[in-house]
Parts: C-alpha cells; sequence; structure tokens
C-alpha cells in the first residue's frame, strides 16, 4: 500500500497510509490530540477533519485553544441553534447564522408572525443539548446551482444568496459557499441541512459549552425595508471553565455599565428631550472632565503644541476641498442653506488645522508645528447604533495635527507614541496592544518612499516602546499607515484609543507648502493622532473600567468629612478649609443621622477617603481614615500627614 508524507508546523514529517484523513493524522500522533483536534488546515487552507490528505501536504491540527478552533466552534454551534429551532418551530425560515466576537447569532423568519422573548432561550438551550447528546456528524456535501435551488426551494432567504451570487450580483459576507456553479452545504441529520462553507466540527458532541444570551431584532441585510427578523445571540467555547469566565466577565461588564454608574452618581443623563446620541454632563461628571481636559491641555502645553479654537460649522466648498463630502457624506449631519450658501455641522477637526497652518507662509524652520483642539464634531450615527457615551453623535476629540518634513516622521512618531502611552497610563491604563495598519494595495495616494517610509517610522516607534503590536497588511487609510493603541481595561476587555494616522493626501487636496533649506517649495505631511479619542468615550471607558471608582486625583468629591456628634461639626468645617486650601475637594456629611449610615452612604458614593472626627480628633487635630476598599480604619492620623499623603498620590496620579 503506498503512502503519504505529511509536514506538521514544527518541521516534523509524519507517514500515513494512503487515503488517510487530517482525523487520522491527529490519532497517529496521539489520543489527546484525536479528541482535541477541529479542524485542520492544508497547504493554509482551513478544512474538515475527513478530509483526505495528499502526499507532501504541510498540515496543523487545530483545536478548541486555537482562534480558529473558537471560530469553528461558534460557527458550527450557530448550526445547532438553528437545527433546535427548527425542530421547536416548524415552518421557521432561518437567514444567515455568522459566528462573531466570543460567539455567534443566527437570523430567523417565525411562521404566523410569532415572535421570541429571552423567556424562550431555556428551551432552544434544552433541545440543543438533546442535539449534542445525539452527536450527529457534520457531512460536507457539494451541489451545483441548481440542485442548490431546488434543495433550498423552501427557505427564501438561503435561495437569494444562491440566486445573487450565482447572477453576479455582488457578493454578501455570508456567499463563501456559492463558488463558481458549486454551492456547499453541510448536514446533520436526515432532517437539518444548511448551506455554508464550513469547515466545522466533526460532530454536535463537541459542542457542550455554550449559553444563548439574548433576542434582538434585525433587519434582513440591514434594511430598514426588508423583513425583521428574529436575531439570537449566543456564545460558545471550548470547555467549561472558559465559558464560566466569560460569563463571569458579562455579569462584570454589567455592573460596570456606564451608561447606569453615570446616572446613579449623577453624572451624565441622556434626555429623550434631546435625541439619540447625546447627553448632558451633571456638575460632578463636568467636574471630571474639566480635571481630564486640564491635564490634557498641561501635557500639551507642556509639549510643544499650539492652542487652536475651531467653528462647529463651515461652508461646503471646505468638506469638498477635504473630501469629507466624497469620503464621508453618510456620516455627517444633513446641509443648512444660509446667506446663498451651504453649511455643515464639522464631522472632524482636521480641515480647519490645515486652515491654520496655510494662513501664512511656512520655512522648514518653522515645523514640525504641531496644533492641537479639544474641538466638538458632529457625526450622524444610526439612532440603533449609539450606545450612551461609547457612540454619541456630538462628542468632543482631543484633535492634534503635526505638519512636518519627510525628514522628521520617525522622531515625531517615536515622540508621539510615547506621549500616547505616558497619558493612558496616567489615567490607570498600563496593558496595550496595537495594530499597525499598512497602505491598501487598490487605493492610495502617495508615493512608495513615503510610504515606506512612514510605515517604518510607525515600526520603529512600537518598538522603541517595546510595545507588542500586530500588522494589519493593507488595513491602512487611503492617505497613509497608522497606529491605532488599545487598552485593555480592568475585566479584560480591548478598548481602541488612541491612533496616530499619517496622512500624504491633505497637504495635497490644500496645496500645502513650505519653504526648504535649498529655498526650494515642498510639500508637509501631516500626523493626526487623537489621544483619547473622544472625551466622553474616554469617560464612559474610565467609568466602567474604575467601576466609578475613580483614582483620588479624579473623583468629583476626594474627602467627605463625617462629624460623630453634632458637638464635632465646628472642627470639621475647620479641617475642611485646610483641605480646600491645599487643593483639594472635599464635602462634610453633618450629624443628622447615625455614624454607620453616613459612613456607608459615603462608601456607596465610592469616595476615596470618608473622614470620622470624634473627641479626641478634636482635641490631637486628627482623623479618622476610612479609606476606599480598605477594611480597617486607620486612627488617629494627623490632619498635616493627611493631607501630605493625599498630594502624594494625587501628583502621582494612577
Amino acid at each position: 500500500m503506498s503512502a503519504v508524507n505529511v509536514t506538521l508546523p514544527d518541521g516534523s514529517t509524519r507517514e500515513l497510509s494512503s487515503g488517510a484523513t487530517a482525523a487520522d493524522l491527529a490519532a497517529d500522533i496521539g489520543p489527546g490530540l484525536a479528541k482535541a483536534a477541529l479542524i485542520a488546515v492544508v497547504d493554509g487552507v482551513e478544512v474538515d477533519l475527513d478530509v483526505p490528505l495528499d502526499d507532501g501536504a504541510s498540515v496543523a491540527l487545530v483545536t478548541g485553544s486555537d482562534d480558529e478552533g473558537l471560530h469553528t466552534i461558534r460557527h458550527s454551534t450557530a448550526h445547532l441553534m438553528a437545527q433546535a429551532i427548527l425542530d421547536l418551530h416548524p415552518g421557521a425560515r432561518f437567514a444567515i447564522g455568522p459566528p462573531i466576537e466570543h460567539g455567534f447569532y443566527y437570523d430567523f423568519d417565525l411562521p404566523d408572525g410569532k415572535t421570541l422573548s429571552d423567556d424562550d432561550l431555556g428551551a432552544i438551550e434544552a433541545r440543543m443539548k438533546e442535539l449534542v447528546k445525539a452527536d450527529q456528524p457534520f457531512e460536507r456535501h457539494e451541489v451545483s446551482v441548481d440542485e442548490a435551488l431546488d434543495l433550498f426551494k423552501d427557505e427564501p432567504y438561503k435561495l437569494e444568496i444562491i440566486q445573487n451570487v450565482a447572477s453576479g450580483a455582488a457578493a454578501s459576507e455570508d456567499a463563501g459557499e456559492v463558488s463558481g456553479d458549486v454551492v456547499s452545504y453541510y448536514r446533520n441529520s436526515e432532517t437539518f441541512l444548511d448551506m455554508c462553507t464550513g469547515p466545522h466540527v466533526p460532530s454536535t458532541g463537541r459542542l457542550e459549552h455554550f449559553k444563548l444570551m439574548k433576542v434582538a431584532g434585525a433587519y434582513w441585510r440591514g434594511d430598514e425595508k426588508r423583513p425583521m427578523l428574529q436575531r439570537i445571540y449566543g456564545t460558545a467555547w471550548a470547555n467549561k471553565k472558559d465559558l464560566k469566565a466569560h460569563l463571569h466577565r458579562l455579569e462584570e461588564a454589567e455592573k460596570r455599565d456606564h451608561r447606569r454608574l453615570a446616572q446613579e452618581m449623577d453624572l451624565v443623563s441622556w434626555p429623550e428631550e434631546l435625541g439619540p446620541g447625546l447627553s448632558v454632563w451633571h456638575p460632578k461628571g463636568a467636574l471630571i472632565r474639566k480635571i481630564m481636559e486640564d491635564y490634557s491641555r498641561d501635557r500639551h502645553e507642556h509639549g510643544g503644541y499650539d492652542f487652536a479654537f475651531s467653528p462647529h460649522i463651515a461652508k461646503s466648498v471646505l468638506w469638498e476641498t477635504s473630501g469629507h463630502l466624497d469620503f464621508y457624506a453618510d456620516g455627517m449631519y444633513p446641509p443648512m442653506e444660509m446667506d446663498g450658501a451651504t453649511y455643515y455641522p464639522k464631522p472632524m477637526n482636521c480641515p480647519f488645522h490645515v486652515m491654520i497652518y496655510k494662513s501664512d507662509q511656512r520655512s522648514y524652520r518653522d515645523l514640525p508645528k504641531r496644533i492641537f483642539e479639544l474641538g466638538t464634531v458632529y457625526r450622524y450615527e444610526l439612532s440603533g447604533a449609539v450606545h450612551g457615551l461609547m457612540r454619541s453623535r456630538g462628542f468632543t476629540q482631543d484633535d492634534s495635527h503635526i505638519f512636518c518634513t519627510r525628514e522628521m516622521i520617525e522622531d515625531e512618531l517615536a515622540s508621539l507614541l510615547d506621549f500616547v502611552l505616558s497619558v493612558l497610563r496616567a489615567f490607570g491604563f498600563d496593558d496595550f496592544q496595537a495594530k499597525l495598519s499598512t497602505r491598501p494595495v487598490e487605493k492610495s495616494v502617495g508615493d512608495d518612499e513615503i510610504w515606506d517610509s512612514a510605515t517604518a517610522g510607525l515600526k520603529a516607534a512600537l518598538e522603541k516602546q517595546g510595545l507588542d503590536y500586530i500588522v494589519d497588511e493593507g488595513g491602512g487609510a487611503f492617505y497613509g499607515p497608522k497606529i491605532d493603541v488599545d487598552v485593555r481595561d480592568a475585566i479584560g476587555r480591548a478598548w481602541q484609543l488612541s491612533t496616530i494616522q499619517l496622512d500624504f493626501n491633505l497637504p495635497e487636496r490644500f496645496d500645502l507648502e513650505y519653504v526648504a533649506q535649498d529655498g526650494e517649495r515642498k510639500r508637509p505631511v501631516m500626523i493626526h493622532r487623537a489621544l483619547m479619542g473622544s472625551i466622553e468615550r474616554f469617560f464612559g471607558v474610565l467609568i466602567e473600567h474604575y467601576a466609578g471608582n475613580f483614582p483620588a486625583w479624579l473623583a468629583p468629591v476626594q474627602i467627605k468629612v463625617l462629624p460623630v456628634a453634632e458637638a464635632h461639626e465646628d472642627y470639621a468645617y475647620e479641617i475642611m478649609a485646610k483641605f480646600k486650601e491645599s487643593g483639594f475637594r472635599v464635602e462634610i456629611d453633618p450629624a443628622t443621622d447615625p455614624l454607620g449610615k453616613r459612613v456607608r452612604k459615603g462608601k456607596v458614593e465610592k469616595t476615596p477617603y470618608v473622614l470620622v472626627v470624634g473627641d479626641d480628633d478634636v482635641a490631637n487635630s486628627t482623623v479618622g481614615v476610612n479609606e476606599r476598599g480598605v477594611q480597617e480604619v486607620d486612627r488617629d492620623v494627623s490632619v498635616e500627614d493627611f493631607i501630605a499623603r493625599l498630594a502624594a498620590e494625587v501628583d502621582a496620579k494612577s
């Protein structure tokens, strides 16, 4: 019998009998891998484990500990849920069911206008568990387009996918299963099959660790003129431990939801009268915002930036020249006609900073020119997409634009990245990952030399910082490469906050120049840099990161003084005056309620320090310190020592 030889990722080879599959390879390596393997990657292509291997193939076996394995588990669990829904609701039609981050969803059209609620999820899960116990194999089949049309003749959404791709219409994200004249589908019972490109786990028995999360509505193809479907979201993992950890993170995320905490803590609210995506900042929230903005202004002032202010609207000619009306019109608010001209609310600050640069002739001696603005912008987000402070229709960006020569790019980028990370660290973030996005293959402006130089500069800046990063080949903007910086919060969620982008486009569009040392006029390079991204979104992330327990330097009230009895109130007001003289934010909670109740109130309000003062404190100029998060009271602390302690904490930031 002839044999096949395959190469493993470590460079070793294995000899297998002719016709051996990836599953046979896993079993040959060991019983543990045979049990854990889900799919294989053969010569760079993901395939099912039952695919026969060719001689000379390079093979990697994928388990649930790999990203590809988790993706496969979630994709397969979506099929499992669809089968359960069709079993429980005969006559239901199913649309698409892709894996997404941490889980999956599937869209359904139920018969007779029936709708599902979260109360129905338990029954669906129970049926899914029965299908897991049945251990049904996922079997791949390929048929012609005509055969597929007949096979799915009772499934209108599947038919539309097949017909659109077969007719040459624009392919959709779920149409990979249609390739030329061939349609692939998977069957895992006599009654259930689903069009799909695969691969899938070997059988339903591998799909034990899942949880259905919620029911929502979704228009077919995202088009409000098309049918409204029932969308069920779920999560799926490789093992019980990971599923439990994810559900715990979700519980923590719910507790930390900035929308709830912002209103409970009297920071921000979203009155219906304002409209979706718009908020008002209450005094305590506005105070924290002022502290954040003051810190940002101070850092920029000492970092060599010039401050700028720009209007909230501008004539259409500005947005035509910048290209926003060509590339970003859908994200802009509708125009206003005034004085014979058309005006738009600004979606971005960059063209205004270009106008500042262009207001005078520039020399190489003027560069780099760094312009900074806390500029409010307006972007038309769909009402279904707005999400508290995280995604608003009006928000303030801490926007900077640096105009420099090509020779300055690398040094400026290194300085910018250092600036970005130092500010993020001050706010309590220390777990970063970056993404370096390079030149798009299809469409970009600028010559190869400057793209190569800019990309090398970005890479050098990342490596100098020792920052972990991934490369997104071709993911840059058409006008230049960029770095996006993600931070991980206290419960491990990643938030994309800061961005540094090279731009060769706007200097060209606005005909920007500087006089070089040799007297020639040259084109500057423009660097866009948003540090917090938007003040609103950054504040929302901070609320969730700290669960409302802001560090002392950010807390709207840093100290709450509690006199034990009315006789101690004069002393309480005396030390409050001292704290205010030292620049601290302090309140008194007079002795109108029992002391224990007031102490608990201070902790519920998340005050960093609750100070209790009684007879001994009055006699000795001391305080009893209840520090947030610390069980024991630190008694007999001198007022001067406490002031020094808190001052050092505030000066150190986070």
